[in-house]
C-alpha cells in the first residue's frame, strides 16, 4: 500500500489507531506500525510479549470505524526462556485458574504453547488460553482443547437469543443465531468490535455449544473525526 492510495478517512483512522496504541498502558507502541484501508487495520512491527501483541490488537479494535484487524506483529523476546521454564509456568497457571479442569495439558515448542485435553464448556477452553497468555517468554498459543458439550434442549437457540438481548454490552437487534450440531453461527451487524466480541463471549457460556462461528459484520455508525482533543471540549 502506498500513501497515494490512501483516502482521507484511511489516514485519519490510521492516526487514530496510532494514538490509541500510544494511549494504552498495556502496549509498547514504539516498534509497531499501522496501516489502514477501508476499515481494515494491519498491525506490523514487534513487541516483547505475546500478551502485548494481543493488547495491541484489542486497542486497535476499540477505535471507531475499524471493521477488521490483521495482527502481523512479531514477538521478539528481550530475554529468551527455555521451553521447560515456560511449560512449568503454564502448568502452574492452569492449576491456579479454577475455571480450567485438571485434565488440560500444555506442551511448549520454541516458545509456542499448545493446549490439549477435553472440557464440557466452550468458555473453559477460552479460559485455558487466557490463563497462559501472560506467561513471560510465550510467543504464541495453539488451543487444541476439545469441547465435548452435553446435548442441550431444543430451545437452545431461544435461550441464546435471550442471553444476547439481556447483555448490556450487545445490541442484539440485528444479530441472528443458527445452531447446527453444537456449532453456533452468528450473523448480522453490530456497531463496534467490542459488541461483536461481547456477543461471541456470551454464546461461549451456553450449554451444548462446542464452537462459535462468528460472522457478525462491524458496521460503524457515521461519526465526525476529531483531529484535536480541543475540538471535543
Amino acid at each position: 500500500m502506498t500513501t497515494a492510495t490512501l483516502t482521507g478517512t484511511d489516514v485519519r483512522e490510521r492516526d487514530a489507531v496510532l494514538r490509541q496504541l500510544d494511549w494504552d498502558p498495556e502496549v509498547d507502541a514504539s516498534a509497531i506500525g499501522v496501516a489502514a484501508r477501508n476499515g481494515v487495520v494491519t498491525l506490523t512491527g514487534f513487541v516483547d510479549t505475546y500478551a502485548g501483541k494481543l493488547a495491541a490488537e484489542r486497542a486497535a479494535k476499540r477505535v471507531h470505524g475499524v471493521k477488521a484487524v490483521a495482527n502481523d506483529i512479531e514477538v521478539r523476546l528481550k530475554h529468551d526462556r527455555t521451553d521447560a521454564d515456560i511449560a512449568a509456568d503454564a502448568a502452574r497457571a492452569l492449576t491456579l485458574r479454577d475455571t480450567v479442569p485438571d485434565r488440560i495439558q500444555a506442551t511448549v515448542h520454541h516458545g509456542n504453547i499448545t493446549l490439549t485435553g477435553r472440557v464440557r464448556w466452550l468458555y473453559q477452553k477460552r479460559a485455558a488460553a487466557t490463563a497462559v497468555k501472560y506467561i513471560r517468554g510465550a510467543r504464541g498459543i495453539f488451543n487444541h482443547i476439545d469441547v465435548q458439550a452435553e446435548a442441550a434442549g431444543k430451545d437452545l437457540r431461544k435461550r441464546i437469543v435471550g442471553a444476547l438481548h439481556r447483555n448490556a454490552d450487545v445490541d442484539a437487534r440485528h444479530i441472528d443465531v443458527v445452531i447446527d450440531k453444537g456449532t453456533a453461527t452468528l450473523t448480522g451487524t453490530v456497531g463496534s468490535w467490542l459488541q461483536r466480541e461481547a456477543a461471541e463471549e456470551a454464546v461461549t457460556h451456553s450449554p451444548g455449544v462446542h464452537a462459535v462461528d462468528n460472522r457478525i459484520l462491524v458496521v460503524p455508525q457515521s461519526r465526525t473525526w476529531h483531529e484535536d482533543v480541543d475540538e471535543i471540549c
